[in-house]
């Protein structure tokens, strides 16, 4: 199985990306991973939607070569980071390669919340017309690292929490018999 993830943070420490790396290590022998660098993208522009540059047409096929999507996000004033959204409306145009997609949202922040609210705001995103993404009922299938940097291990480069991971563990699961059914 292939997933691919879209980080919404394009910053080298992010706790966000930490986290997809954490998953993409520790869930090898399920599915195998490729995290999309979005800091390539140029800003969404209409003018330029049907013939998009290279950096956007690779991400789409990227996205539409994966059996699902993960999404990682910080929380940037109660929503999602600019980067992820402009990703988002690429995606949402041309081949709209989202649509029937299973995507599973997770977050990671040095706060209390761990990205609730921005990943509440995704769920709006991801369910526009031209996403529709197929997604997991939120009760119980949130992942969102509250005091992310207390819960990645020595040099904080991978999630080390076991309580974290084992619910983590359970999510991840569900996500991967929701793409099976498809």
């Amino acid at each position: 199985m292939k997933l691919i993830a879209l980080v919404g943070s394009l910053r080298r420490e992010s706790v966000n990306l930490k986290l997809a790396l954490t998953m993409q290590e520790r869930y090898r022998g399920k599915f195998e991973l490729e995290i999309a660098n979005l800091g390539t993208l140029p800003f969404y522009d209409q003018d330029e939607e049907d013939n998009p540059p290279e950096s956007v047409r690779k991400l789409s096929e990227q996205v539409a070569g994966a059996d699902g999507v993960l999404i990682l996000t910080p929380e940037y004033n109660w929503s999602v980071p600019g980067v992820l959204k402009n990703a988002l409306d690429w995606l949402s145009r041309g081949d709209k390669v989202l649509i029937g997609k299973p995507v599973l949202a997770a977050g990671a922040s040095p706060g209390m919340y761990g990205t609730l609210r921005g990943q509440l705001h995704l769920r709006e995103i991801l369910s526009s017309p031209g996403i529709q993404a197929v997604m997991l009922p939120p009760a119980g299938n949130e992942i969102a690292v509250a005091q992310a940097p207390q819960k990645f291990g020595e040099g904080g480069a991978r999630l080390t929490d076991e309580r974290t991971l084992t619910h983590i563990d359970v999510v991840v699961d569900r996500f991967l018999e929701l793409i099976r059914h498809r």
